[in-house]
């Protein structure tokens, strides 16, 4: 069990929303809350605190009466539930939820401890609250997808719950739990931050660090069918580029690579013989970029994705809501730390990288599907009679549209601001979709690796070298094969596909 005192890791997200590991508040955290509670109730006496005697956004010149306090924090949940298209997967509002219930823990937000308590139960017990993609331009945090969130706690809106779509009151009677207390400005405390689009920049973190392993993998085995010389992945070459990211691809490689009867040295082929007889040389002297360049690739990916990681860290245990209680100043402080920036810039980033990687992947494997280019395999990896199967042809075009679909969806979030709120929010960071864009990227690379994977293992099989390749490349081979088996006649290739694809998904 997982206890939560305000300070959370990547992997704890990994085991609460992927291992379902069940999380517990230490008493610290509700000492802290129920502290930072007291004193705004306390503080914000004959005193204007925006959120608990005054409106939102262009109306907190508005005055609210003490007796309209707890229907003002109502009436914010609920107007501000309006999302609307697709709705966003459980795992990623879990990771959400999670994020919120941290930054709240961290008692800068004055909340109700019922609010801890809840929210607590809802991710240990499964309840996961309907939220929408559209609706976040993630500046006064992730209002819209929050409201949904908050809708919940109070026992209204929507969950998920034992795989159906139910009122949340009906789940709440069947679990016994009741709605948290809104006694100050738990409505606006809910709403007001930044955790939806981290949460699922966790979550995309997480899928990402999946695809790099599986890329690493496959770029390990392409080396292996084509039997390149592996002085490109060597420790001095790469060691002179200071790049920390290049030099820990080509590592990972090389140890992939260690056993395999495959990869060749350059010393006992080219530099073995002066070759002074030869006009044109029959042996390859070096590879395409996409098998020779894969640590100067690759590299830039993960030294990106442990940037973002590092970011979304911080603001993942970084109070994120306005205005904030600080109880050891005795003083309330009004700004922007819900602006979602941070985040946006780190996912707009993050979705580059993977699109390259899709980029990658694609290249690779044409180069496989291709006889002209690597000379060793038929057309389309094709085990059947030519001309009359097709092989791996019809999956090409899947992973073609794919990768151009992550080319167009790679374009920046972070610097599309459209002012709106009555022109309060005129800048704005639009994270959230920044991150759901992230998301589908992830998703579409995943669909593309899945392709190169299945074409990998029957190009081993045409070569018959499955004893010859390294014992990591021969244990993808047999994972891969447990899920499409050999094929010389034409299957119906999406079953397989998608079943790659949530196989190599599973972090």
């Amino acid at each position: 069990m997982l206890t939560l005192k305000g300070n959370l890791t990547i992997e704890d997200f990994k085991t609460v929303i992927f291992d379902c590991e069940k999380i517990q508040i230490d008493d610290s955290v509700y000492n802290t809350v129920e502290e930072s509670f007291n004193f705004l109730k306390e503080f914000s006496e004959n005193k204007v605190i925006y959120g608990v005697n005054t409106g939102f956004g262009p109306m907190a010149q508005y005055k609210i009466a003490d007796s309209d306090r707890i229907e003002l924090q109502y009436n914010l949940i609920r107007s501000h539930a309006s999302g609307t298209g697709n709705t966003i997967p459980e795992a990623y509002v879990k990771a959400s939820m999670l994020a919120r219930l941290n930054t709240l823990s961290l008692g800068y937000s004055g909340v109700h401890k019922s609010a801890i308590a809840l929210m607590t139960s809802l991710i240990n017990k499964d309840i996961t609250p309907l939220i929408f993609e559209h609706g976040g331009v993630g500046a006064s945090g992730d209002l819209v997808q929050l409201a949904h969130l908050a809708l919940v706690l109070i026992g209204e809106g929507e969950v998920f719950y034992n795989g159906k779509r139910q009122d949340t009151p009906t789940v709440f009677k069947t679990e016994g739990l009741k709605p948290m207390q809104i006694e100050l400005r738990e409505g606006l405390a809910l709403m007001n931050g930044t955790s939806v689009m981290t949460g699922i920049g966790m979550v995309n973190t997480i899928n990402t660090k999946t695809l790099l392993n599986w890329m690493v993998s496959a770029s390990s085995a392409i080396n292996e069918i084509v039997e390149a010389y592996d002085d490109h992945l060597s420790q001095e070459l790469n060691q002179s580029k200071r790049h920390k990211g290049q030099r820990d691809i080509a590592e990972l490689m090389r140890l992939h690579l260690s056993d395999s009867k495959l990869t060749r040295k350059r010393e006992h082929h080219l530099y073995k013989e002066h070759h002074t007889e030869d006009d044109v040389f029959t042996d390859k002297v070096q590879e395409y970029y996409s098998l020779r360049c894969v640590p100067q690739i690759l590299g830039p990916v993960l030294d990106t994705l442990n940037a973002v990681e590092s970011i979304l860290t911080d603001e993942v245990n970084s109070a994120n809501d306005n205005p904030i209680t600080d109880v050891k100043n005795k003083s309330v402080y009004h700004g922007g730390n819900f602006h979602g920036d941070y985040v946006a810039l780190e996912m707009d980033k993050l979705k580059i990288v993977v699109t390259k990687m899709s980029m990658l992947a694609e290249r690779q494997l044409n180069y496989l599907l291709n006889p002209k280019l690597n000379n060793k395999l038929p057309a389309f990896v094709n085990l059947g009679k030519l001309g009359l199967n097709f092989g791996m042809q019809g999956v090409q075009f899947t992973a073609t549209s794919t990768t151009a679909e992550n080319q167009m969806l790679s374009n920046p979030m972070y610097v599309h601001s459209i002012p709106n709120n009555n022109d309060n929010q005129d800048i704005v960071s639009m994270g959230t979709n920044a991150a759901l864009t992230t998301k589908k990227v992830i998703e579409n690379a995943f669909e593309v690796v899945a392709i190169e994977l299945i074409t990998i293992v029957q190009a081993i099989e045409y070569l018959n070298i499955q004893d010859n390749v390294s014992s990591k490349t021969k244990s993808v081979y047999n994972d891969i094969r447990q899920i499409v088996p050999v094929f010389t006649k034409d299957p119906v290739m999406y079953p397989y596909v998608n079943a790659v694809k949530e196989f190599i998904m599973k972090p």
